[in-house]
């Protein structure tokens, strides 16, 4: 499986090559980092991955211990993974693990209504405005039998509308900008503008890898340091002085050897 974390910028619309109109919801999805890693091996006992998403300027100190060595990120959120799912912590999960024709699922809050009656928030077609009714248009009218004395559950009533978690599934994927991090989704999501949204879908996920610098030791730098400056050193030493003639025509006839006179 493989998801990704994202903001829900607005709707707006693609242009097929035919000229067909295809209504889209773009979502910001900049990289998402692992942030941890559970297994069944560990003290948790069920496999999971959790991920940062959205850059922070300042976190709260248990949050920095959480995410030590990592990047700093507003939002944590954990996802259930198979048991044989190969990531690691500091991966980074980007838009690119995603392809135009994906079939997806979308997981997000849908918009906050406040507390609204059955007429709005259940459908109600009302009363009949006629004799004997009065103010009782949107009223909903009986909740239940006489000889019960209770009312039962579920029955639908007013009350707080929306600000719930909507998944909507077999969404697809239009198209994916990998130099701005946006995936275009064909369809509405749940949420208003700026909202978290969750997607996710079958397949294989194309990790990036974090690049681990080589960290010298301090042993190994004056090794370095020594070794160049010996390099200089022979680099700069002068040359040897050439011998005095006479003193090697001595050293010739020593030898027993014919000096030549110029």
């Amino acid at each position: 499986m493989k998801f990704i974390l994202g903001k829900k910028i607005e709707m707006t619309q693609v242009f097929k090559d035919d000229g067909t109109v295809i209504p889209v919801t773009a979502v910001l999805a900049t990289p998402n980092v692992v942030t941890q890693v559970k297994n069944k091996d560990t003290k948790d006992g069920y496999s999971a991955v959790q991920i940062g998403f959205d850059a922070a300027k300042k976190i709260k100190k248990s949050r920095a211990g959480h995410l030590k060595d990592l990047d700093k990120v507003k939002t944590l959120k954990e996802i259930r993974v198979a048991d044989d799912t190969a990531v690691s912590r500091g991966d980074k999960i980007t838009v690119a693990a995603f392809a135009a024709g994906d079939i997806i699922k979308v997981t997000g809050t849908s918009k906050g209504k406040g507390f609204q009656g059955v007429v709005k928030r259940h459908g109600f077609h009302g009363q009949k405005a006629s004799h004997g009714h009065k103010d009782q248009e949107r009223m909903p009218g009986s909740i239940g039998a006489g000889g019960v004395q209770r009312v039962f559950k579920n029955i639908r009533m007013a009350g707080h509308m929306g600000d719930d978690r909507v998944t909507v599934s077999g969404l697809e994927i239009v198209d994916v900008n990998k130099e701005k991090n946006i995936l275009y989704i064909k369809g509405a999501l749940p949420g208003s503008r700026n909202s978290l949204v969750m997607i996710y879908g079958p397949g294989k996920m194309d990790l990036a890898k974090p690049v681990v610098e080589e960290v010298k030791t301090e042993e190994a730098v004056s090794a370095e340091e020594v070794k160049t400056e010996e390099i200089k050193t022979e680099e700069t030493a002068p040359a040897a002085a050439p011998a005095d003639a006479e003193a090697v025509a001595g050293e010739k006839a020593m030898a027993g050897e014919e000096v030549k006179s110029e």
